[in-house]
């Protein structure tokens, strides 16, 4: 044959498999034809038919439409494609033509086209879940949560396991559609056909929190755990919602949990990361050794007690742990040589830093571990010889010499050699002026330099670009607090940021500071204690301990001032805030 009729017999077979009959024994005998001399050129073949499907001619319109819709997609017309798969499918009213226009729409990013394909691909085969799940996705997806309930319901009755590995699913389906309270109302709505199913009550806790209804997330999840007292889910779920007002509390319930059920892994490692969060360090490090004991070859628990290990500065276990793990082979021996080398750092042993982040070729952790390279290289007074590192990585991509030139930024800035690092980033925003990072750290310098009219054009710029910046916001308003000017527009900046990443305790630090230069020591204080528990810094010590001061609890802000001394000896902030009270730890 030929290559056109080559190409002409597999596009038969690709007609025949969609279920378009030419008519009779013709078309079967075309058919046959078609596969044996088209088989090595023909497309494979489409999953099996849906039952009733319609019996279609092969009109010169539908076939027509049909190599229309193909070679559009084929050629970058998208667009035209999706509508004529659209009308073809209206017309024949095939599913499988129907579930080609919601692939082709898709594509095209038309979703209200891809929301018609559809309905009209569910209204044609209503057993298939295929077809409900992309009509209730992309109904959530268009924000229309509530029209999407009816779907949803057909969903969590398709078996016996649907519901629970549904309503599993829910609050993350849902997580995309903004109107929390709308979100709330139909997973509620949905659950009241399953009120003794556990799944159920903490998809309800979920889209609670979500709504910030406290008191109800709290309740429901509760529920959840009284219908099923073993799940570790529901267990560890009402920790994370307690954990927002008190560790202390999160932690309870946990050890609570285990007193029950002492052999579960993850509520184990759960209680351990609060009683860290709760500065309970001896007993983290006795629940660290218990979870050692439990699960010995556990290489996951291994590695989770040498991260804790590692945040609450013990290092010699932290380090024995993840030695432990290469000797056991781990699957990510990148990380624990990354974390390796950060233990490595903290002992102030450079030259063991540097071999555990050498050693680290390929991989997301090996941009972080030439930097962190550069780092100790630079620590030992040897900056030009870290600078020519950073400049020696083969980085062909824009988002990595952005990296490597940002972290050259910071070597200089941690010489305080601000002026250098100001003139190297001016110089690549001149190359690439919307470069966000670069925008950002061009700000931050100019800050040590004085140069608050580069560091407000430049963070406005940032902004403008990318609106969901929240350090952008962030380090403008706090600009201004530092600077004791223009505090109302700072609180907002903050407030701005805080909306953006409201788990960010150096945000949650900058608004106790704003709050504390706008008078408000009550208000400074608990913000900044909030960030303190959350991160005990030494620049959120720093502001900590000095509104403590000016309240008068002057023993607690000692005690404040001790600690971020004692974690974070080098913090500028914390070294000018002590002199200034003349305060020696």
């Amino acid at each position: 044959m030929s290559a056109l009729s080559r190409r002409l017999a597999a596009l038969a077979t690709a007609l025949l498999a969609a279920g378009f009959l030419l008519g009779g024994a013709q078309a079967q005998q075309q058919a046959d034809q078609a596969d044996d001399e088209a088989a090595p050129h023909a497309a494979p073949r489409a999953p099996e038919a849906p039952a009733n499907l319609p019996l279609q001619d092969l009109t010169g319109q539908t076939l027509y439409d049909f190599l229309l819709g193909e070679i559009a997609a084929q050629r970058g017309s998208p667009t035209l494609a999706a509508q004529t798969y659209l009308d073809l499918a209206r017309r024949t009213r095939d599913p499988r033509v129907a579930r080609r226009a919601v692939e082709v729409a898709n594509f095209a990013r038309m979703p209200e086209l891809a929301l018609q394909a559809a309905r009209l691909w569910h209204d044609t085969d209503p057993a298939s879940a295929q077809a409900l799940q992309a009509v209730t996705v992309l109904l959530v997806g268009a924000k229309r949560v509530e029209e999407a309930e009816p779907y949803l319901a057909k969903l969590l009755a398709t078996d016996g396991n649907a519901a629970a590995n549904g309503f599993m699913q829910l609050a993350r389906l849902l997580a995309g559609s903004p109107d929390a309270a709308a979100n709330l109302r139909v997973v509620r709505k949905l659950a009241e056909r399953y009120p003794d199913l556990p799944q159920a009550h903490l998809a309800i806790s979920q889209t609670a929190a979500a709504a910030n209804d406290e008191a109800l997330a709290l309740a429901e999840v509760r529920r959840a755990a009284a219908l099923r007292p073993d799940w570790e889910t529901a267990a560890m779920y009402e920790a994370q919602l307690l954990q927002r007002r008190s560790p202390a509390e999160a932690g309870k319930r946990l050890a609570a949990y285990l007193e029950k059920f002492p052999d579960s892994r993850e509520v184990r490692l759960g209680y351990a990361r609060m009683l860290v969060l709760d500065k309970r360090y001896p007993e983290a490090r006795a629940e660290f050794e218990s979870i050692l004991k439990r699960f010995q070859n556990d290489s996951d628990a291994i590695y989770a007690v040498g991260l804790l290990a590692f945040q609450v500065k013990e290092y010699a276990v932290a380090e024995s742990n993840m030695q432990r793990l290469l000797e056991l082979g781990y699957r990510d021996s990148s990380a624990v040589r990354y974390t390796l080398g950060q233990i490595a750092e903290e002992r102030k042993d450079w030259a063991r830093a540097i071999d555990w982040y050498k050693a680290i070729e390929s991989g997301e952790y090996a941009m972080p571990a030439r930097m962190r390279t550069a780092h100790a290289i630079a620590k030992q007074g040897r900056l030009d010889e870290a600078r020519a590192y950073l400049r020696s990585a083969d980085a062909p991509g824009e988002p990595q010499s952005v990296q490597l030139l940002v972290a050259e930024s910071q070597l200089l800035r941690e010489a305080n050699l601000h002026r250098e690092a100001f003139n190297l980033l001016g110089q690549a925003l001149q190359k690439s002026p919307d470069q966000p990072d670069l925008l950002y750290d061009h700000a931050l310098t100019a800050e040590k330099l004085d140069r608050f009219d580069v560091l407000e054009a430049s963070l406005n710029k940032l902004i403008q670009l990318k609106p969901d910046h929240a350090h952008a916001y962030n380090a403008l308003g706090y600009s201004f607090a530092e600077r004791n000017i223009r505090l109302p527009e700072a609180k907002k900046l903050i407030e701005k940021a805080l909306e953006i990443s409201p788990q960010d305790f150096f945000i949650i630090d900058s608004l106790g500071w704003v709050l504390y230069r706008m008078g408000d020591l009550n208000g400074a204080a608990v913000q900044l204690q909030r960030a303190w528990d959350g991160r005990p810094d030494g620049e959120i010590g720093a502001h900590l301990g000095e509104v403590l001061w000016v309240l008068g609890k002057r023993d607690e802000a000692r005690r404040i001032w001790q600690e971020a001394f004692k974690s974070s000896p080098e913090n500028d902030t914390l070294q000018k805030t002590l002199k200034r009270f003349s305060f020696s730890p």
